[in-house]
């Protein structure tokens, strides 16, 4: 069985972050967002985050720019000019147009975590991706850190 955690960063002190992620067992955290230097939350920029993560929790890091939907995707789903059943169909979509059922060795995500900015995991992509991973591996267990 393939455990496979995501995690949004938003909405959470940078204690409960960690505890989170630490008391779950992960051992990477894959960042899915576009641009991973945001100020949304200190602890959460690219570089800041590689730190913390290896420091609180020996936790390793790694962005993957194949995990994020693209600039365009994002403003026209942030600015309502698509639905989010339309955001998901394209989301999906640009997964299979890069491949990633066909590049991605799933056994090598156990005890990963997906990360993104979104507190829940309901309306974001970072769900949409660790479903997706299922369809390519039905032995992946999906838990979402809140």
């Amino acid at each position: 069985m393939i455990h496979l955690f995501t995690i949004g960063f938003t909405k959470k002190p940078a204690e409960t972050f960690f505890k989170l992620l630490k008391d779950s067992g992960v051992k990477q955290i894959v960042d899915t967002r576009i641009n991973n230097v945001s100020q949304l939350s200190g602890f959460a920029k690219g570089s800041d985050l590689q730190f913390f993560a290896r420091e609180i929790g020996n936790i390793s890091y790694d962005h993957n720019l194949d995990f994020a939907p693209t600039k365009e995707l994002l403003s026209l789903y942030r600015t309502k000019k698509l639905t989010w059943n339309d955001y998901e169909t394209e989301y999906l979509n640009l997964l299979d147009i890069r491949k990633i059922a066909q590049k991605i060795n799933v056994e090598n995500l156990h005890q990963h975590c997906l990360l993104c900015s979104e507190h829940k995991p309901d309306k974001c992509h970072r769900r949409l991706l660790a479903e997706y991973l299922k369809q390519v591996r039905n032995d992946i267990k999906i838990t979402h850190l809140i």
